[in-house]
């Protein structure tokens, strides 16, 4: 028996364009999300280096006013106003609000450490449609002067 109407075959013509778009479109929101951690990455190694300048600027400024004025015994006692006043100092120095602006620092003594935190935003360079074009970036370091023989 013979056919009257061929059986027609399915054009595929256009599947490869729509994989090629859906491929283009994973690899460009990879790339964006590895753009953005890498930002967020370095703006936090960078903090962490500035916070822990200022931990040491911290400990060092109260141990050398210790060692002048009444010896430091086997670990210098910090004094919560003297660690905030030179930690400030040390951020003022290196020219920390310039460099990152809006930074939030907060300072406490825990016995004889001196803790420092540090907070900023960071503009993602690349930022996702429907998600925040900024992130928070923290950073803690801490010091301890401890005095051996």
């Amino acid at each position: 028996m013979t056919c009257l109407h061929p059986r027609r075959r399915r054009s595929e013509n256009g599947q490869t364009a729509v994989l090629i778009v859906g491929f283009v479109l994973v690899i460009a929101m990879t790339v964006v999300v590895v753009v953005d951690a890498t930002a967020a990455y370095l703006r936090r190694q960078a903090l962490s280096s500035l916070a822990d300048g200022a931990a040491l600027a911290a400990a060092d400024g109260i141990a050398g006013e210790q060692v002048y004025t009444s010896g430091l015994g086997e670990r210098a006692h910090v004094d919560p106003e003297v660690a905030r006043a030179l930690v400030e100092s040390h951020l003022s120095s290196v020219g920390a609000s310039r460099q990152y602006p809006g930074l939030v620092h907060t300072v406490e003594v825990d016995g004889e450490r001196v803790v420092v935190r540090l907070g900023t935003t960071l503009d993602l360079p690349l930022p996702l449609p429907g998600v925040a074009s900024e992130t928070r970036v923290t950073a803690i370091a801490a010091a301890v002067v401890a005095v051996s023989d």
